[in-house]
């Protein structure tokens, strides 16, 4: 075990065991359990990047195909982070309790209704895959490709599932390097396998669909064997239990994930509407709103790097009933996602015009998402605070009311804004109205940060 590993390890230990941290060995936790995790987002957005331009190269109709059902992508990716969720959260508190019998308990169950999770998105992928671009407001000419993208993207479900809870359990038991490693490896998969897939065979749009697709099933595959078999505190191997789901353990999966799939499924509701709002507004819109979206992902990766440092330490410190120690984690937490959001806010300003060339050789496209990305740069700081604070509440277990407080500032302030301001200022006012919200968003969120009952599950 090298001295920096040791290091992070003693620290984790200094919860479970009451031990008092100083403010420096704290800040040194959050930060050696961010960065792995931020590589890890990183590695996500690289995907999207991946895919995007290389879709990008074939034309704007081609970009906008997957633009076009983009939302409904992330929708599916949220029911199943908070089907995941629902059983890691659960494993860091008893973790935080060393009780590592019951969370390995736990993570049998997990694995079992998460499969099963997985296969119900699958089929109702498969069933409306042919009318989901009509849906969406889409036109025949980018339909076909859209249809079959997202056929590819719903067969392939139970592997981005999997992956999902394979990385959030090594992550809540404290090894947030390996899942940040593999993820990494997987941004190379992506670009030889798409490569492949698109160009060499020809596949185009489906080609990038394939691509990913292999890329997750490579990455799964080692993310579950590094779980199963070599997880110091997970490991299933020469351990005998069944993977039969309790009442108890789903019930109480249910009710940390239940509000975020709802938050996800309302939350993604709301992205297609406003996938519909910019539809009408062109072929042009559409694809600019999509590859801009990609790019400001790149700002908000160490928010949610940071995020799910909170979240496995907020969770490990109320399973060893550490109330002093949680609360000054998740303030730390927030304040160093800010603090590193406002930074590439700023970047994201001044680099905008360069990095939409990156996505896409059609000079029309670049400009109008060079417009969106600096509107939105402003929204960065208070976006920082309601990732990371939202990071800390589902830690605590605390789902409901945040999911709430998200529904009501999507619908109340995004959508009524975009709908108002895409008639007179076009694609830049949806991206201003997505800017407000953000900003109001995060500012309920600090709200209930600083007052609300988040950490109530704590033992006194």
């Amino acid at each position: 075990m090298t001295t920096r590993k040791k290091e992070k390890t003693d620290l984790l230990a200094y919860i479970r065991e009451g031990r008092t941290m100083t403010r420096r060995e704290k800040l040194n936790l959050i930060i050696q359990l961010s960065i792995p995790s931020m590589l890890a987002q990183l590695s996500t957005i690289v995907m999207f990047f991946i895919d995007a331009s290389m879709v990008a190269h074939l034309g704007a109709k081609a970009s906008a195909s997957i633009g076009l059902i983009e939302s409904t992508s992330w929708l599916f990716g949220g029911l199943a982070s908070a089907c995941s969720m629902g059983f890691s959260v659960q494993v860091a508190h008893a973790i935080g309790a060393n009780d590592f019998d019951r969370a390995r308990h736990i993570l049998r169950q997990g694995i079992t209704c998460c499969l099963i999770f997985s296969a119900c998105l699958a089929t109702t992928g498969i069933i409306i895959h042919r009318v989901l671009p009509y849906w969406l407001g889409g036109t025949a000419d980018i339909a076909s490709d859209s249809s079959l993208y997202f056929l590819i993207f719903s067969c392939a479900a139970p592997l981005f599932q999997l992956e999902h809870l394979f990385g959030s359990m090594l992550k809540c038991s404290g090894n947030m390097k390996v899942p940040s490693m593999l993820n990494i490896m997987m941004c190379f998969l992506d670009v030889i396998f798409n490569s492949i897939f698109i160009f060499i065979l020809g596949f185009g749009v489906v080609g990038a669909a394939m691509g990913t697709s292999c890329a997750y099933l490579v990455i799964t595959s080692l993310m579950g064997y590094f779980l199963i078999f070599r997880s110091d505190i997970l490991h299933l191997k020469g351990r005998r239990g069944s993977f039969r789901p309790t009442i108890s353990t789903v019930k109480a999966a249910f009710g940390i994930g239940a509000p975020m799939g709802l938050q996800h499924l309302l939350m993604g509701g709301a992205q297609i509407v406003s996938t519909m709002i910019v539809a009408p507004l062109g072929t042009i819109a559409i694809a600019a709103h999509s590859l801009a979206i990609t790019v400001e992902s790149l700002c908000y990766m160490p928010g949610y790097g940071i995020a799910e440092a909170a979240t496995t330490l907020v969770g490990q410190g109320i399973g060893a009933g550490q109330r002093l120690l949680t609360r000054s984690f998740a303030y730390l937490s927030v304040g160093l996602g800010v603090l590193v959001m406002t930074f590439m806010g700023g970047m994201m300003y001044l680099f905008a015009p360069q990095l939409m060339v990156l996505m896409t050789p059609v000079e029309l496209i670049q400009e109008v998402g060079t417009v969106c990305l600096r509107i939105e740069a402003f929204a960065e700081p208070m976006f920082a605070a309601a990732i990371v604070c939202n990071g800390v509440f589902i830690g605590a277990g605390d789902t409901l009311r945040p999911a709430m407080m998200s529904l009501a500032s999507m619908w109340g302030v995004r959508l009524t804004l975009a709908a108002l301001l895409a008639v007179s200022h076009g694609l830049p006012g949806v991206w201003t109205a997505m800017a407000i919200e953000l900003t109001f968003r995060g500012l309920i969120f600090l709200t209930r940060l600083w007052h609300g009952g988040w950490a109530n599950r704590m033992r006194t």
